[in-house]
Formats: C-alpha cells, structure tokens, sequence
C-alpha cells in the first residue's frame, strides 16, 4: 500500500534520509545516451546541496539507480530572510519571458515576489523538502534524456522510496553501503576509485588540497590525528563527515569524534570483505567499532545484510531500544529493522 510521504519523512523522527530511485524496468538509461548522464546527476546533486536546505552526506550513481544519505535541515530553513528565499528559488526556477526563455534574477524581480507573502512561505516550505528536492534532481534528467531519445514517458519509476536513519551506527553503516556500492557489484577494485561517488568526492578534495598525508594522520584516534584532520573537509560541498562544531568549524558533520581518515579507513576495510570474503582488523579500527558502541561481528553482519539483497523496510537503527523508541511515537506496536538486519 502506497504510503504519503509526509508520513515516511518527519524531521521529529530523525533528520537523515537513505533514498533510492530506479530507472524504469530497471534499464540502464544511465550509462546510455550522448550526454554523460552520470555526470549530470553529480553536478546536479552540488547545484542543489547548495540550493536546498537539503545536506547531502554520500551519493552513488550506477548504471540503472542512484543512492543518496540526506539529513534535513529545517532550521537553516527557517532560518533564511524572505530574499533569500526569494533568490534561491530563482535559481531552481529563473523567470521566463513570453516564449519561455529564462531570464536573470533581477532585483525587480525578487522585490516583485517579496510582496507575495504567501508565495514566498510556499517557496521556503518546498527548499526544505525531500520530496520537491528529488523532484529537482530526476525532473530535469528526464527532460534532457527525452529529448535526446526524441521520445516520451517516465525515466525514472515514480517513487523514490526513503528509509528512516535512526541512529549513528546505522547511519554511518548506509554511509559506507552507498559508497561501497560500486565495489559490491565488481565495477570498482577500492572505493576510491569508484566513479560517481561521494567518498571520491572527499578524496579527490583532499589531493587537491595536497593534504593526502594529513588524511593519512587523521586515521588515528590521538590528538594529533584530530589536529591533522582539521580542515580537510571545508570547502566541500558533501556534509562533513566528522561534525567539528566543538573544536574549529562552524559546518554541521556526521559524527563527533569520527574523521574522515577513520571513515576511510573503516570503508576499505569493508570493501576487502567484499571483494576477498575476509579482512584483517586493525587496532585502529577495533577501537573505532568499539567507540561507536559495535563490533567487527556486527558491523560485518550488518553491511552483508544490506549488501545481500532489496532493502525492505522504513527504518534502519543499531538498537531495539530506538526502535521501540521510534514505534512508541508514532503510535505503533512495533518497527521492522530495514532489510531484516538484527539490532541488539
């Protein structure tokens, strides 16, 4: 039974978001086409990060689907002046003139739109939702894809489905599924480089930066890996994965206490589990599995599960306490873990 979106994304449960949207019938319309589609979709994603009140934490496009981590931010939201709303939104939807040619965001143009008051609530309500931004993001592909194709009809099916993150090590768990994609189906050796990705993204950021051994440093849990670390992700587009807030940065992470060299380290660990069937734990990683409350058990059992076939469910959550805790306030008996995997 098809479930109102608004019943499948509420800030008040949790602010982060696993997506997924197919193409139709499962085709690979995605690695098809005269225009790099792939391509596209990653630049869009940036377009719109920065639009949206929308951070966007990992991505993977494949040849027939795309995943996306997102973490709702309904404060910035609010938070915004009406111009600015205003001016956002010109971005996603410019005006046009009479034969519908887009046009710049004049200031005529905004003060014209700031009388509308009404109008202007409607467009800050729409920038903090998931749903006009995944309408933003396949809306505009299918158009160009159509249009190339000189056809018609759907190129992506028509939901996109959303599972509730409920906790950190679920979180950081679909973080590394997503990455992981491309390895998992053999189309990459390491994670890093797996085209279209987001933990490409934050290395080829990091090189960039010529800062490669710093990341290396920051694998360590000491004080030094923590200064080393420091930096590494401003200026990125992507969510931070360590959320620095504490220390040096005014940017909202992931996870406080959790680098981006401890995430990458913890990522190729996973990746050798998928390609070779077994890996080696580090002493460095058995104490970032023990920091965030697991074990190298759980943690396996728990990317396998999710790497092992279609993932059912709504929530996704470590524990049974947050998932009696969700169910409680949604008035319901109880909550299925997303795609079977056990919480303790």
């Amino acid at each position: 039974m098809t479930i109102a979106r608004a019943h499948l994304v509420d800030p008040a449960v949790t602010r982060w978001y696993h997506c997924t949207t197919r193409c139709v019938r499962r085709s690979f319309l995605l690695g098809e086409g005269l225009l790099d589609r792939k391509q596209w979709l990653e630049h869009r994603l940036e377009e719109l990060a920065r639009i949206f009140s929308v951070s966007l934490a990992g991505f993977t496009v494949m040849d027939n689907h795309l995943h996306l981590l997102v973490r709702l931010d309904p404060e910035a939201a609010a938070a915004g002046s009406d111009e600015e709303v205003v001016r956002r939104w010109g971005r996603l939807f410019p005006p046009r003139d009479r034969l519908r040619r887009p046009l710049p965001v004049s200031d005529e143009w905004v003060q014209g739109q700031l009388k509308n008051a009404a109008w202007v609530a409607t467009a800050r309500e729409r920038l903090r939702s998931l749903s006009w931004f995944m309408k933003c993001l396949k809306e505009p592909l299918s158009r160009l894809a159509n249009r190339e194709e000189k056809t018609g009809g759907a190129f992506f099916e028509g939901r996109f489905k959303s599972v509730a993150i409920l906790d950190e090590e679920s979180l950081l768990a679909t973080c590394a599924y997503i990455d992981l994609n491309p390895v998992a189906a053999g189309i990459a050796e390491v994670p890093e480089a797996s085209e279209h990705t987001s933990i490409k993204q934050r290395v080829e950021h990091v090189k960039e930066q010529g800062r490669t051994e710093d990341l290396k440093a920051a694998q360590a849990g000491s004080v030094s890996g923590s200064s080393a670390a420091a930096g590494l992700e401003e200026g990125l587009w992507l969510c931070p994965i360590e959320d620095r807030r504490q220390l040096d940065s005014t940017r909202e992470g992931m996870l406080e206490g959790f680098s981006l060299g401890n995430y990458l380290l913890l990522v190729d660990y996973t990746g050798r589990l998928f390609r070779e069937g077994k890996a080696v734990i580090s002493a460095e990683l058995g104490a970032i599995l023990e920091r965030l409350g697991s074990s190298v058990e759980d943690w396996q059992a728990r990317l396998r599960m999710l790497a092992g076939g279609r993932l059912l469910g709504r929530f996704f959550a470590a524990t049974r306490s947050r998932l009696r805790e969700v169910a409680q306030s949604l008035g319901v008996h109880r909550l299925v873990n997303l795609a079977g995997c056990a919480a303790r």
